[in-house]
């Protein structure tokens, strides 16, 4: 390894993060105003490279991760307990996050002042709909799901595979350590785009500031503000409300542990992309592997609280303004119902539209709206992502803590160093890593 590489593998990644964010606006700023065709183009393909990665992994990842997840649970006691409960709370921490939403939209009139009008929408290519997320769940063959990435139906397929592992017993033994195996090769790949996210920022932020301007968030400034208001409140309101209280443990630790994964969703906007770091902190904050390697994978595609409860709260009551439409009590049970069920649709990529037009179809509202918030969407789903991924982690512990099986010694020692694979550990400064850039 050359010696600027070695150096730059020295600089704490959370540095090479925000180095990476200043550097993305610094460049979308000179792009923009001074019309550098090339460095637009540049910044573009860096960062849509860096997504495409992310995304590349994601299908054999989802599947392997989640098939071994199920199989792991025979490995843990009172299995059936655990899932339910963390189900449970999935659903309660979505209820909350949508609830928040709510009530912010109300106070604050996000789409009222804004100079928009419905001509400035346009109606999304694909949009979901209740038909559409429960017919789709099956796959019509098992090859289309990972051409086309629909993660909701490579799910289904990793579940039945799982349970039919464990109805097999011993004779699936061998398609169960293949899969382990297989599982940490992708993880490993992983880990190498993973060094590349400082890159991928300046990519990300650079195109996100060349492309829309400062003109548009302005325009977007309250929506904008509500929702990293709404997801700050989450993160660092009911979060450690919950932990304080019922998984009766320091809240700072919880973020000393889980914020390499935390600052990750920040930059990739994708939660399965962050899935392998998740796990990694999850583990690191006391709770049992074989628990972990169940909750996270299936918190990865399931439990969105910025992207399936506080966004389309606030983007629902938005659009409704937009378009001039009166919502009542009734509209807003029922963004709260689609949030707490339908947020599987979300299925941890980036960007939470198929959950947006599913929440809109709902309400009877027009699907065009969905075009008036895809500009400013990057920006927002940084935050977004940031706050799904840390309630991955954070129901693992309090489900963890409440059934007596939390490692208090580790979670009490948890820091925000980095983890294993994601980082040089202080005791390994000598380990080999990739090169950040060429």
């Amino acid at each position: 390894m050359s010696v600027s590489a070695r150096s730059v593998a020295k600089v704490p990644f959370w540095a090479q993060i925000a180095a990476g964010l200043v550097l993305g606006v610094v460049l979308g700023w000179i792009t923009r105003s001074y019309e550098v065709a090339w460095l637009y183009t540049t910044l573009d393909k860096v960062g849509h490279i860096f997504v495409q990665l992310l995304k590349l992994a994601v299908a054999p990842l989802v599947f392997f991760a989640i098939l071994v997840s199920i199989t792991n649970l025979r490995k843990v006691n009172n299995a059936a307990r655990l899932a339910s409960r963390t189900l449970l709370w999935f659903m309660i921490t979505s209820l909350i996050a949508v609830a928040i939403g709510l009530v912010i939209g109300l106070l604050t009139n996000p789409g009222a002042g804004t100079g928009l009008t419905p001509k400035d929408g346009k109606k999304p290519e694909h949009a979901g709909s209740w038909l559409d997320f429960l017919t789709g769940i099956v796959p019509t063959d098992v090859i289309t799901p990972f051409t086309e990435l629909n993660v909701l139906q490579i799910v289904f397929m990793a579940a039945v595979a799982g349970v039919a592992a464990l109805q097999l017993g011993e004779k699936a033994q061998p398609l169960l350590t293949l899969s382990e195996s297989v599982l940490e090769l992708l993880q490993k790949a992983l880990w190498w785009v993973i060094r590349l996210a400082p890159l991928g920022t300046v990519g990300l932020i650079g195109y996100a500031i060349a492309d829309y301007g400062w003109d548009l968030i302005g325009k977007y400034a309250t929506f904008t503000a509500d929702v990293y208001i709404g997801c700050a409140l989450v993160l660092f309101g009911v979060y450690p409300l919950l932990l304080a209280t019922v998984a009766k443990v320091n809240p700072l630790q919880f973020f000393k542990g889980a914020w390499p994964a935390i600052q990750l969703a920040f930059v990739s906007r994708s939660s399965v992309g962050t899935m392998p770091v998740t796990v990694k902190v999850t583990e690191r904050l006391g709770v049992p592997k074989e628990y972990t390697s169940f909750a996270v994978p299936f918190g990865a595609t399931t439990k969105m609280d910025g992207c399936a409860a506080i966004y389309p709260a606030l983007a629902a009551i938005f659009i409704a303004q937009i378009f001039d439409v009166q919502l009542g009590i009734g509209d807003y049970l029922l963004i709260a119902f689609v949030s707490v069920i339908g947020s599987a649709a979300t299925a941890g990529l980036t960007g939470a539209t198929v959950m947006l037009t599913l929440t809109l179809s709902t309400l009877g509202l027009p699907l065009e709206g969905v075009g008036l918030l895809m500009a400013i969407d990057p920006i927002l789903d940084m935050v977004r992502t940031a706050t799904n991924v840390a309630g991955q982690a954070l129901v693992p512990v309090v489900v963890a803590a409440r059934e007596k099986i939390l490692d208090l010694d580790a979670y009490h020692s948890a820091t925000s160093s980095p983890v294993d694979g994601f980082e040089v550990r202080e005791a390994e400064q000598k380990v080999t890593l990739p090169p950040v850039a060429a």
